[in-house]
């Protein structure tokens, strides 16, 4: 073994064994080079396999700490069971790691900084982005990969844009994302809905969508729909694509929850795509945190240069100290280390949340995917904004599915479930309230 791999373990160690204490300041490189009786080249060696490793990080002029790899304290627990929220759980992002990627990030292009970024964004992130996307599935040239800020920018330049079948009208699953469904009726565009349920869409209405009106792309979440939570099955997403190509119209795969996948054998629809008819869309709002505000956009080459000039016209680049940031936490490993715990996590709690529906709600249709969010179909009897009131006096939170339709769109009876700001001991005892609740009929017409 050599020296410097001997004085590598030993400081391991003592992190390891809180010896060395998050935060804390490591000895001087003088001090131990006398310690190990070595050279400080050999010092400057182990330090930097720890730097690598993400057990230290060093503050030029101040020295070498420890990384403090520790959750923030939980919050305060309430009484309310919050099936409303979206927003991942706060105190499991990691703060801490990306903080000291962001602190490394302004030192490490500290020039890059000081001037603007190019449309595509910080070409090493880009580098990142194409090996991290082949973990999806998503096998790319960098040239066709784009940083935006979020997918709501993404969607934005893609709804605005012409596209090379010189279509104008946007097809949209109905319920579907509710940001992008305030956008459309926003910018008053011209969209169809299409009905997607538990048992997915009508192939047989799609393609008379597809013949029948000028679609310019179809927008769509296969995997874990929101507020769904459901996904499409190969064969569906085979029909799409083959239907898509016929009709020469695009697809928008809107693949936010890919992280949380936990069948391997499950591709998105880009992997099947063989006429260059699907454009990706990744974001990291629900592995990492919301106002990271980064997200990667994978275009077919017809669209790549107008893709391109349509988003210099927005923001030039997204934020580079972001970019920076998160291209170094991919580098060095921390994504993938927290992105397989958070997602055991979160898997966790739906399995949880499958149980306590097959267990208090089989009479009611439900999704059986393991996802973050569900929903229950119910009777068209059910007062659902009554309902809704009465759990939340009951202390449970519900949001109401409105907003996740364009106007004039019939709602369908269903009652969203989001369990990600929920401990997993509430769950079960929110579902119960619901069933309860329905059994009630004082909540019915």
């Amino acid at each position: 073994m050599f020296k410097y791999e001997s004085i590598y373990n030993n400081i391991k160690d003592r992190i390891q064994m809180a010896d060395l204490q998050a935060g804390e300041k490591l000895p001087s490189i003088r001090d131990l080079s006398q310690q190990f009786t070595c050279s400080k080249s050999t010092i400057l060696t182990a330090l930097n396999k720890l730097e690598d490793q993400h057990l230290i990080y060093a503050i030029p002029k101040s020295g070498y700490y420890v990384v403090d790899h520790q959750m923030p304290h939980k919050p305060s627990t309430t009484d309310f069971i919050d099936f409303a929220t979206s927003s991942p759980t706060w105190h499991a992002l990691p703060y801490k790691d990306f903080q000291h990627c962001m602190n490394k990030a302004i030192d490490t292009y500290q020039e890059e900084l000081f001037h603007y970024g190019t449309p595509n964004g910080l070409p090493s992130l880009i580098d990142e982005a194409r090996k991290l996307l082949e973990t999806y599935q998503i096998f790319t040239h960098s040239d066709h990969i784009f940083v935006t800020s979020g997918v709501q920018q993404a969607l934005a330049i893609l709804s605005l844009m012409p596209f090379p079948n010189h279509r104008k009208t946007i097809l949209v699953e109905q319920p579907s994302y509710h940001l992008y469904m305030d956008f459309i009726k926003t910018y008053k565009l011209p969209v169809i809905g299409i009905r997607r349920t538990v048992n997915g869409i009508d192939l047989e209405e799609l393609e008379e969508i597809f013949c029948s009106h000028d679609i310019k792309f179809f927008y769509t979440m296969p995997r874990f729909h929101s507020p769904l939570g459901t996904s499409y099955r190969k064969k569906e997403k085979e029909a799409i694509l083959s239907l898509a190509a016929r009709y020469d119209v695009y697809i928008v795969e809107d693949d936010y929850l890919a992280d949380f996948e936990q069948n391997t054998k499950v591709d998105p629809l880009f992997s099947y795509d063989t006429h260059n008819h699907v454009i990706y869309l990744k974001s990291f709002s629900k592995i990492m945190f919301p106002g990271l505000r980064i997200g990667f956009a994978v275009l077919p080459p017809l669209l790549t240069p107008l893709f391109q000039r349509y988003k210099k016209t927005t923001d030039i680049d997204s934020s580079m100290i972001s970019q920076a940031a998160l291209e170094l936490y991919i580098k060095s490993g921390m994504f993938n280390h927290y992105r397989a715990r958070v997602s055991g996590t979160y898997a966790a709690r739906a399995t949880i949340l499958q149980h306590a529906l097959r267990k208090h709600l089989s009479v009611y249709q439900f999704p059986s995917e393991i996802c973050m969010h569900s929903h229950i179909v119910l009777p068209k009897r059910v007062n659902l904004n009554l309902l809704i009131s009465h759990l939340n006096q009951h202390k449970v939170l519900l949001e109401p599915i409105d907003g996740n339709y364009l106007d004039g769109v019939l709602n369908e009876r269903i009652l969203k479930l989001n369990i990600s700001n929920i401990e997993e001991y509430k769950i079960e005892e929110g579902i119960k309230k619901i069933a309860i609740a329905l059994n009630n009929s004082k909540n019915y017409f």
